[in-house]
């Protein structure tokens, strides 16, 4: 159906800190949902871009609220900068992709491609020396 890559194949580079948001892939009568859980963004910090028939979304998250001194007894939220990279299947249309920002989550709608009628005409036959 669809595939994520991995790091590698992403070239997401390799510096501390860098991670791969959870995200849930879709398929509806309309297209295909891509939903990202990416909490504590502005959406001025997302950057999405289409390669092919691949969406990267890419973006940094900061911790502003951890003191300068601390030591972690339980850390499980990610911080610093992320990329995820989805290749979708043939017969949906990134160009025409809507992208929303809401509540810790980013929405992406990917419509499917609208398949063109193929219209028919009539070849007419001529006479030799027409």
């Amino acid at each position: 159906m669809f595939k994520r890559a991995t790091a590698a194949e992403s070239r997401l580079s390799t510096t501390e800190g860098s991670w791969v948001p959870n995200t849930d892939v879709c398929m509806n009568d309309d297209g295909l949902v891509i939903k990202a859980e990416i909490a504590g963004m502005r959406r001025e910090d997302l950057e999405l871009t289409v390669e092919g028939n691949a969406l990267r979304i890419r973006g940094c998250r900061e911790d502003a609220a951890r003191p300068a001194k601390c030591s972690f007894l339980v850390m499980e939220i990610n911080y610093g900068c992320f990329e995820s990279v989805i290749e979708l299947p043939e017969g949906f249309d990134l160009a025409q992709a809507k992208a929303v920002y809401q509540n810790g989550f980013l929405r992406v709608d990917v419509p499917r491609k609208v398949m063109k009628a193929k219209s028919s005409r009539v070849v007419p036959v001529r006479h030799d020396g027409e």
